[in-house]
């Protein structure tokens, strides 16, 4: 038994040891989507007034969608090409778009991810997916061990309509295979195609997902490995930490209707998140010793402002979420792995701070981790 805790006390603990992401190639800008609203508005003065203000305030100069005629390349069931508004296709024509769109960019983000941290794919014993919107069978996890050749008996799993939050409970998950099994390396890979589900609305409600809402991908590889882990720069993981508010249940919801997925962003959001971040993030004793780097998830420029005044943050705390909400918009569940990605290579990131990570989902649901930097060369290293 001796020697066995003396194993635990030196073995690695699990860590996100390479990241990667992928986005689609056509590129949307804020003026252009904001303009088809302001379309569908028509005469109305008053609801084209809203339209413009939630489109400019959004602090996002342009995002990615696997819709072209969204960005004005060509025309499709998206755009309607005599009137140029937004169209209404059926939840199955954007489901079919989904399934024929978005196992391109699980592959490419999981295979950045891989080549990011020099890990062979033979090495990956544990495949995680996560995507809330769409859905078919067999579905991406099965798909990835297929496209990049991974071994036929990895074990594969399914993270499905958690939101925003979805890509911490999927590292959270990692962290635990790898805690229990050494050997373990586990590819997990969020991706998202949110744009499939644009409604054509000048509803508050509706049009701040529309103003924010992007598709993307990004991958993490976490390993407790010695092989993996000597001299990586990476995050280990720390603790994790689930939380549901005291309301906002019909604040941020996701529902399939007839013509694509509703989501629900009430103006309530940005507040309930306000109120009630500092107690959700507790857990990790972030009054007793604040983390040095936060990564927050850009659900929108509202949010972060919320959230930076609730935990009386410096201008600057969260500047790697506002640059990623500024470039990418809200890709869902694989942002929050955009910010980490960019917070790992900061050229300035020291050997041994902490990271505190949170993301917002339906629910309303905080979800959050504990990481520390390792880098390698340090002191410890």
């Amino acid at each position: 038994m001796v020697s066995d805790a003396r194993s635990d006390a030196t073995r690695p603990h699990p860590s996100i040891v390479a990241l990667g992401i992928a986005v689609p190639e056509t590129v949307i800008t804020q003026d252009r989507v904001r303009d088809l609203f302001i379309a569908h508005a028509a005469d109305d003065r008053r609801s084209a007034r809203i339209v413009r203000a939630v489109f400019d305030s959004a602090a996002i100069d342009s995002r990615r969608t696997v819709v072209p005629e969204l960005g004005g390349v060509g025309t499709g069931a998206f755009v309607d090409a005599d009137s140029g508004r937004i169209g209404v296709p059926s939840t199955a024509a954007r489901n079919a778009r989904y399934a024929a769109a978005v196992p391109a960019l699980f592959a490419e983000a999981a295979t950045e991810a891989l080549a990011a941290g020099g890990v062979p794919t033979a090495v990956i014993t544990h495949v995680i997916t996560v995507s809330c919107t769409g859905f078919f069978a067999p579905g991406p996890e099965f798909g990835l061990v297929r496209d990049l050749g991974l071994r036929p008996n990895v074990q594969r799993y399914h993270l499905g309509f958690q939101g925003c939050a979805a890509a911490i409970p999927a590292l959270r998950m990692a962290s635990q295979f790898c805690a229990a099994d050494p050997a373990a390396a586990v590819l997990v890979v969020c991706a998202e195609l949110c744009s499939l589900h644009i409604q054509a609305s000048t509803h508050p409600d509706q049009l701040v997902s529309s103003a924010i809402f992007a598709d993307g991908a990004a991958a993490a590889i976490v390993s407790a490995n010695p092989e993996l882990v000597r001299d990586r720069r990476r995050l280990e993981c720390g603790d994790f930490d689930s939380v549901i508010a005291s309301e906002g249940e019909k604040d941020m919801r996701w529902t399939i209707a007839d013509a694509g997925f509703d989501m629900t962003l009430t103006a309530a959001v940005p507040r309930i998140v306000g109120r009630e971040v500092r107690g959700a993030l507790a857990g990790h004793g972030i009054v007793e010793h604040p983390p040095s780097r936060w990564a927050i998830h850009p659900g929108g420029r509202s949010i972060l402002d919320r959230v930076e005044s609730a935990l009386d943050l410096g201008d600057d705390a969260l500047a790697a979420s506002r640059q990623v909400l500024r470039r990418f918009g809200n890709m869902s569940s694989a942002t929050i792995l955009f910010v980490l990605r960019d917070l790992l290579a900061a050229a300035d990131l020291a050997d041994g701070e902490r990271v505190l990570a949170a993301a917002f989902g339906p629910g309303l649901t905080v979800e959050s981790a504990s990481l520390t930097a390792r880098i390698p060369g340090s002191a410890g290293q």
